[in-house]
């Protein structure tokens, strides 16, 4: 569950954008909120507050964009269209983040997204681009040489997401993070759609990768524990998911991980054993165990879940 909106984005402080209202004394030293107030509004209501922010906010200023409520966001995809029709004057634009919506708003497994190539091929100077939802969401491969920083949270990130990530060409991406999700709100991510993400080929300078959020995260465990990209990382994060002791055997049966910086596993189902043998295993390692989860049982049976999934 999201139960707040970003206050700092890509290094800046997060101001809503309020039409009439006197702008900061630096307007490039802050990240641009754009949202309406009803999350009925109309779709011309969100269109018009970007015109609005176009004619009043010098473009050299826009360094970073917060998309915040565009109306209707359960149902009405993400007018992306609107930042591609700006990229010719936002030349500055080095940050965006899609539907930062909290639950109160819309819940992440509602958010109705688009197709985001079009974002990234209109501005290929982005270095940071954060995603939350992934209903509707869709991408292509693509070459983009400047992205640092590449993130999706959903409660049931698409697969096809995924493999177009991996085989795209992102030569500067140093960090990557997929909130892959649960079935039932429609992540369908498995090995094959991992694959050309841990072979790495058009990653080169991924250092940090997360696969996060996850209901098979010991299956993810088991492919992550040869994959090629693992060698280069200084960060490895599969948090927030239903991670326990068979994950851990077969990601502690694969490739040496005391290279890791910080081993992330937060949200974890692990037993106490399991918990000192992967600290014992990773001498020098920051290994997160917080957050350890009980399993429920209800008539008999056993369920785990993952920290976001609505």
């Amino acid at each position: 569950m999201i139960r707040s909106h970003a206050s700092s984005f890509a290094g800046l402080p997060v101001r809503p954008f309020t039409p009439g209202e006197p702008l900061p004394e630096d307007p490039s030293a802050v990240a641009w909120r754009l949202e309406v107030e009803d999350f009925e509004a109309a779709p011309e209501e969100f269109a018009d507050l970007v015109a609005t922010f176009r004619a009043t906010v010098p473009a050299a200023a826009v360094r970073a964009v917060v998309v915040g409520e565009w109306g209707s966001a359960y149902e009405r995809a993400l007018p992306v269209e609107l930042l591609v029709e700006a990229a010719a004057e936002w030349t500055g634009l080095r940050a965006v983040f899609l539907a930062d919506l909290v639950s109160e708003e819309c819940e992440i497994s509602w958010l109705t997204l688009t197709d985001i190539t079009a974002l990234l091929t209109a501005y290929p100077a982005l270095e940071t681009l954060w995603v939350r939802g992934g209903n509707a969401l869709r991408l292509s491969p693509v070459r983009h040489d400047r992205l640092r920083e590449l993130r999706f949270e959903s409660g049931g990130l698409p697969g096809a997401v995924v493999r177009a990530v991996g085989e795209s060409s992102l030569p500067a991406l140093e960090r990557l993070v997929f909130w892959l999700g649960r079935t039932d709100y429609g992540a369908d991510t498995g090995v094959d759609e991992l694959a050309p993400v841990l072979a790495g080929a058009g990653l080169p300078a991924l250092r940090h990768l997360g696969l996060c959020n996850s209901e098979i995260a010991d299956v993810v465990a088991r492919v992550v524990a040869d994959a090629p990209v693992v060698a280069r990382l200084a960060v490895l994060d599969l948090s927030m998911g239903v991670f326990t002791d068979n994950g851990l055997d077969a990601l502690l049966a694969g490739q040496p991980l005391t290279h890791l910086r910080r081993l992330d596993l937060t949200h974890h189902f692990l037993s106490d054993e399991a918990q000192q043998r992967v600290v014992a295993a990773l001498p020098g390692v920051d290994v997160d165990l917080s957050d350890a989860q009980e399993v429920e049982v209800y008539h008999g049976r056993e369920y785990r879940f993952t920290a976001v999934g609505e």
